[in-house]
């Protein structure tokens, strides 16, 4: 599938959650508990927390330990494709961990959090947010992005099964 394709199915599911994901509605409806939408806001701030502090270790506690786990993300340079899906835990573990060798650092504006649970055991946070990242040449300009999880339960935790952060385009000029 070529990236703008993707792109553009990544920003129908997010406007989908963006439009139908509040945490009101959820548990209005009984999709979410009270209690499952508050360990999910806790998780994803200590993940981001974890990334930050570019603790490798403490982030790998929090992946899905599946090869179905996929981190979308940067590659290292535009021959690798640009962007890329890094598939597995040791995969996404071993690309966090490059792109903590430079400037990375994520601003998430929790105020806009939403938190769905798409079925029993799969849950979904969708967070915009500014990173800043000095890797394969960038800036390390804040750019605003949307960080879109799907959770998975296993053995009565969450893990964290996809991590993509959906580059948001400039408005163009009207």
């Amino acid at each position: 599938m070529k990236f703008k394709v993707f792109v553009r199915r990544l920003l129908v599911i997010a406007s989908a959650v963006a439009v139908t994901g509040s945490p009101a509605m959820a548990r209005r409806s009984g999709d979410i508990s009270a209690s499952t939408e508050q360990r999910l806001r806790t998780l994803y701030k200590q993940l981001i927390g974890a990334e930050n502090a570019h603790d490798i270790a403490a982030v790998g506690r929090f992946i899905w330990d599946s090869p179905s786990a996929l981190f979308v993300a940067k590659t290292k340079n535009p021959a690798e494709g640009n962007w890329a899906g890094f598939w597995g835990k040791g995969v996404v573990v071993d690309h966090l961990s490059q792109l903590y060798k430079g400037t990375f650092i994520m601003a998430p504006d929790y105020s806009r959090e939403r938190v769905v649970q798409l079925d029993r055991g799969v849950a979904e946070t969708y967070v915009p947010l500014e990173i800043s990242v000095a890797y394969a040449g960038q800036s390390g300009k804040p750019k605003p992005f949307l960080m879109i999880v799907e959770w998975v339960r296993v053995g009565g935790e969450w893990k964290m099964a996809t991590d993509i952060a959906l580059p948001i385009p400039p408005t163009p000029p009207s």
